[in-house]
């Protein structure tokens, strides 16, 4: 017998969904078929921040409390408005990734059971070039939203006194999202090294409130600036995603007079087309006006010259120049003089 499926216009493209009752959020009772409405319904907003962005899917066919799979490269029978771009991995290996253009493009990754959307920081024409530097503010265990919200306020002078606008997303769980668009004329790790200055001037400002330290133990009480975001294939959940949340909570731009009255529990797949129909879209002319990194970049020196230089990258990245040891502190203080502790994975 066949499968329940039906057809969504979008645009001028009809798409199908199959089994489109299949419950995705079961808190809520959000369905397969209320995903896709909901990408029809933000579809030129998505489209403009994650478009012609190599793109990578999270798919969760079991629903958001089931497993979970990445798709990077195109499946076997994707649409022709789905495109590919060959792009370069941190292990120096090339492979086509997805490029998404239109709603129906992502409606289509709904079809797949795609919950969150993770776009790269470059776009298709040129991969290794980022146009957008982004900061992820991450709140640590005893701290929340409202800690963020100051963090993210001052990491906005900050990049303003380095020449750079800031644009601020809610991360649609705990944390904010600061993007500002630049040039696309820097390599990733120029554009890593840019960040991490950004962090460490935010880190002199807030020391009390938030940290640039990469182990969790070192920490404590304070919104996490996680540099290693803005590494290649790093990739955090782009505007107007969904996330794998049980309140099926979305990522959301914001206009910075908002931010403090902001309730990120109330943006949901169910709320947030309604709110984009009666404000617009804060991200909307983003990328009228880049700016460089070369600010940044003059600070970062500056901080090398001091004696602060680069700090770890993720686990999985081959050891990179200048990079400090991988090994957690305490396990490095534990481990005999001559002996040299094993790796431990960060947790992100």
């Amino acid at each position: 017998m066949a499968s329940e499926a039906t057809m969504l216009q979008v645009g001028d493209r009809d798409v199908r969904i199959s089994s489109p009752g299949r419950v995705l959020w079961p808190d809520l009772g959000v369905t397969k078929l209320d995903l896709a409405r909901y990408l029809v319904e933000v579809g030129d907003a998505f489209v403009r921040a994650n478009g012609d962005r190599p793109i990578s899917l999270q798919r969760f066919p079991g629903g958001v409390d089931g497993d979970d799979y990445f798709s990077k490269n195109p499946p076997r029978g994707a649409p022709d408005h789905v495109r590919s771009v060959v792009v370069t991995y941190p292990s120096a290996r090339s492979h086509p990734q997805l490029v998404i253009d239109e709603p129906a493009g992502a409606v289509w990754a709904a079809q797949m059971n795609t919950v969150v959307f993770h776009p790269w920081a470059s776009r298709a024409g040129a991969s290794d070039l980022p146009d957008q530097l982004r900061v992820d503010l991450d709140p640590q265990p005893g701290t929340d939203f409202s800690d963020a919200v100051p963090a993210a306020h001052e990491l906005r002078r900050v990049l303003a006194d380095a020449g750079l606008t800031a644009f601020v997303k809610t991360s649609g769980n705990r944390g904010l999202h600061v993007f500002a668009p630049i040039e696309p004329t820097r390599e990733f790790l120029d554009v890593r090294h840019a960040v991490i200055a950004a962090a460490r001037e935010l880190e002199r400002r807030m020391p009390d409130a938030v940290t640039t330290k990469w182990w969790k133990e070192e920490r404590g009480r304070r919104v996490f600036v996680d540099y290693n975001q803005a590494n290649r294939d790093r990739t955090m959940a782009g505007a107007w995603s969904p996330r794998a949340l049980a309140r099926a909570s979305v990522s959301t731009p914001l206009e910075w007079s908002e931010l403090d009255a902001t309730d990120p529990a109330v943006l949901t797949v169910l709320t947030v087309p309604g709110r984009l129909a009666a404000t617009g879209d804060p991200w909307e002319h983003m990328h009228d006006e880049p700016g460089t990194i070369d600010g940044l970049l003059g600070w970062w020196e500056r901080d090398v010259e001091a004696g602060l230089g680069e700090l770890p990258f993720p686990p999985d990245f081959p050891k990179m120049p200048g990079e400090p040891p991988r090994v957690q502190p305490s396990r490095a203080k534990a481990a005999p003089q001559g002996d040299q502790a094993s790796p431990v994975e960060q947790a992100e």
